[in-house]
């Protein structure tokens, strides 16, 4: 019982630093350039300039806009988006690509926090929207490709402007508020990861699971240590995986290259518990989701690749 207990608050101690040490400063100042942008109409502006562009990859204007909130916000920033999608006239041609875009890209809550360690920012944006784009693509012309053709014109996003009496100042204050609303959010995910992969170490299983992907990390350049956090990443997201990552960093035990060479096929929210959160959005969401994460999984392929051939 002791020995539980022990794990526990050192789970809490873990998840507590990295909460407000790393996650909490970073969303909080990404939220708040996020939220003037929209308040000024920025995002809806670019959205609607590279519709014409994005319709070639079966990406609606909202979904530019969702792409935009999941590299510099949070896998949960899309959700919204995604939700007026499921409820309006857009095409399930284009939910179902818009979807493997979002299930192939990085999320900011694990790149912004990781490029502190040592994460090539760059480059994984890069691959985010190349794989992102080559996910939608594959879904909308081959996977979903007998699915009825989405209408040519598309009603832009409008743009919202801030209320007359609200101030910048005011704008990034209530950025700020929602970037420490996420990462409270994140908290309980965040200790439950940990205390659930500090168990399964601690009980074998995750050595036993080196075992058997031991050869096949080897062939790509990966060390036996890095399964713990693919495991994470897996079972528990990607917040789960940047806080077993860091932790193990910190210790020595992986390296910034090989965060870089396995951050094109961890860095995306295409686990359990991202698909079963985008798959509660609504029911037509729900009825692609199958095309979406097969969509994703040629995405990250490519993203995989990227990284593997750079690092």
């Amino acid at each position: 019982m002791q020995e539980i207990i022990s794990v526990i608050l050192d789970s809490g101690k873990s998840a507590l630093d990295m909460a407000l040490y790393i996650l909490l400063p970073i969303m909080v100042i990404m939220l708040a350039l996020m939220k003037l942008l929209e308040a000024k109409g920025v995002l809806a502006f670019v959205s609607n300039i590279l519709a014409p562009v994005s319709r070639i990859f079966g990406i609606p204007g909202i979904g530019i806009f969702a792409m935009i909130k999941l590299l510099f916000v949070s896998f949960a920033a899309p959700m919204a988006s995604l939700s007026l999608m499921d409820k309006s006239s857009i095409s399930s041609r284009y939910i179902a690509s818009t979807m493997a875009m979002v299930f192939c890209m990085s999320q900011a809550n694990a790149t912004f926090p990781l490029a502190a360690m040592g994460l090539d920012l760059s480059v994984t944006l890069a691959s985010s929207v190349i794989g992102g784009l080559s996910a939608s693509a594959f879904t909308y012309y081959l996977l979903t490709r007998n699915f009825t053709a989405p209408p040519q014109n598309e009603t832009p996003l409008e743009v919202t402007d801030p209320k007359e009496n609200e101030t910048v100042v005011q704008i990034l204050n209530k950025g700020g508020q929602d970037g420490v609303k996420i990462v409270l959010g994140m908290l309980p995910m965040l200790i439950l990861a940990i205390f659930l992969v500090n168990v399964l170490n601690q009980t074998g299983v995750i050595t036993w699971i080196s075992y058997i992907l031991a050869p096949a990390l080897a062939l790509i350049g990966l060390p036996e240590s890095t399964v713990l956090p693919i495991v994470t990443k897996f079972i528990a997201g990607g917040t789960a995986f940047m806080g077993v990552t860091i932790d193990l960093m910190n210790q020595g035990l992986i390296s910034a290259q090989e965060l870089n060479r396995m951050a094109g096929f961890v860095t995306n929210p295409l686990d359990v518990l991202g698909v079963a959160l985008y798959a509660a959005l609504g029911k037509r969401i729900n009825s692609v989701i199958r095309y979406a994460i097969y969509g994703a999984l040629f995405g990250i392929t490519v993203r995989s690749c990227i990284h593997l051939v750079i690092y």
